[in-house]
């Protein structure tokens, strides 16, 4: 569902992305890992139109995406979360919720300024589509709060939550139990692992081994900007070239 080839990207002369190449099924979820200075959040900044790539082609859905806009690339159906949640701090989580909902009616000015049966119609829609979100992510509770008043846990359920407000194809999610307690770690693992359950893809960055081996259907290891190997979880942990790169020699003496 998702094809990167050959994608480059430097800053300053020095390359962060050195000819990335690799697919992401359109089922199930995949992990991204590697060292730090691996290059996966810029990837993922190029392939969500954060930054464009310098060279490399980059398919969603059979839609050629490279260079593309955030707003266009959303509109295809893919869908990023950031691993610093980036929601409005004030306005309450209903109220960021039905922000991100697709097809918003205020966009247009004889909607925002006519209040026509269409508008109001679609905003009952978001409105009951962001209270069933609310109720799957377990934000009900504060579902009236500021996001400000949110813990980080809840601030990563709530970046999830946004997503899905937009009618995704795939997800892309940016270390989404990082800084998180872990019971509130093994909750927002459950929602994913019951959202790619009910056929929605997901491309996840994480450093927590447990949750990759937990979580992941394949594992994508990156390493000096390049992909480095891919497979199931139990197979990348035995190759030496991964050991090497990013688990260290403590990983294979402990073995």
């Amino acid at each position: 569902m998702l094809e990167i080839s050959d994608v480059t990207r430097s800053f300053y002369g020095v390359n962060a992305l050195n000819g990335v190449t690799f697919s992401v099924p359109g089922a199930g979820i995949t992990g991204l890992i590697g060292p730090n200075g691996a290059g996966k959040t810029t990837l993922f900044n190029c392939i969500s139109g954060v930054i464009p790539p310098d060279g490399g082609r980059i398919s969603f859905d059979g839609t050629e995406i490279a260079g593309r806009r955030p707003d266009q690339i959303t509109n295809v159906g893919l869908l990023r979360t950031f691993q610093i949640a980036r929601g409005l701090q004030r306005p309450s989580v209903l109220d960021n919720l039905m922000l991100y909902g697709a097809d918003q009616p205020g966009e247009g000015i004889w909607h925002a300024f006519g209040r026509t049966r269409a508008s109001i119609e679609r905003e009952e829609a978001l409105l009951h589509r962001a209270v069933a979100i609310a109720e799957r992510l377990n934000l009900m509770r504060v579902i009236r709060n500021p996001a400000s008043a949110l813990s980080g846990g809840q601030k990563k359920l709530l970046e999830i939550g946004r997503a899905l407000m937009a009618e995704p194809k795939m997800l892309l999610l940016d270390e989404p139990v990082a800084g998180v307690n872990p019971t509130l770690a093994r909750e927002i693992g459950e929602h994913l692992q019951r959202l790619a359950r009910e056929g929605l893809p997901i491309l996840l960055i994480e450093h927590h081994m447990d949750m990759i081996a937990r979580l992941c259907d394949r594992v994508i290891v990156m390493a000096e900007g390049r992909h480095l190997a891919s497979g199931s979880f139990e197979e990348i942990a035995n190759n030496s070239q991964v050991q090497e790169a990013y688990m260290g020699r403590r990983w294979r003496s402990a073995g």
